[in-house]
């Protein structure tokens, strides 16, 4: 299960995925969108449902889905996400819990509704796109509120990595620096785009994580694309 896979990093996570010879479940926003930019990645035998991270009951349906297609889950990357610039001096309330609610309580939701499946495969694994900004506050051009919500889906990875631990569920935190997608595109202060990461740089380490033995497990991974000395 993809979540956010109709464009940017989460298509290139789909895409990796299917050529990897994955069979895919994809969470999206518009189903129509999905067939259209990620070809045959998103056929037949793909399962593309909707889900919207504000819609919990789209999360039900979703996992209830690819259950009934598949009769398995195996697998569960939480990569939809959002970015608000929300500081102490501009942003809406409404924005802050918007992005808590993409951000952070769609995770849970999925991750809270997938882990019976995981456990029952027996050699289940989660991947959440966090980002360098889970890691710390950089300076005042970053989103306080997305980097807030960012460390809250770190500590939500470090406690589903003990839910899962007993059956075979390994969890990983993933870290990426800025990465060249339509979610940052003209905000002001990110990475500039030569230094961004590509985004198949990152399915590629998406594919690697889901791969590896219960006994190689990484429970937070950064991939910086800036000079920083603790990261």
């Amino acid at each position: 299960m993809i979540s956010g896979a109709s464009r940017g990093l989460g298509a290139a996570i789909a895409r990796r995925l299917h050529g990897d010879g994955y069979t895919l479940s994809l969470g999206v926003r518009d189903p129509d969108r999905t067939h259209e930019s990620l070809g045959p990645a998103a056929e037949a035998p793909t399962l593309v449902e909707r889900f919207d991270a504000t819609e919990p009951a789209t999360a039900r349906r979703w996992v209830d889905a690819t259950i009934a297609r598949f009769g398995r889950l195996d697998g569960l990357v939480n990569n939809a996400g959002l970015l608000k610039m929300v500081t102490f001096d501009e942003g809406s309330e409404a924005e802050l819990d918007e992005l808590w609610q993409v951000n952070v309580k769609g995770p849970f939701r999925l991750i809270r509704l997938a882990l019976p499946h995981l456990r029952a495969a027996g050699h289940g694994r989660i991947v959440n796109v966090a980002s360098t900004d889970a890691k710390r506050y950089r300076d005042p051009s970053v989103s306080i509120g997305y980097a807030m919500s960012k460390h809250a889906l770190l500590a939500l990875s470090h406690a589903a990595k003990f839910a899962g631990w007993d059956a075979g569920v390994r969890v990983t935190a993933l870290c990426p620096g800025a990465i060249d997608t339509e979610l940052i595109a003209g905000l002001a202060g990110v990475t500039p785009g030569a230094n961004r990461l590509a985004p198949d740089t990152v399915a590629e380490i998406v594919s690697l994580l889901l791969r590896l033995p219960d006994t190689a497990t990484i429970a937070e991974l950064v991939v910086n694309t800036r000079l920083e000395s603790t990261l």
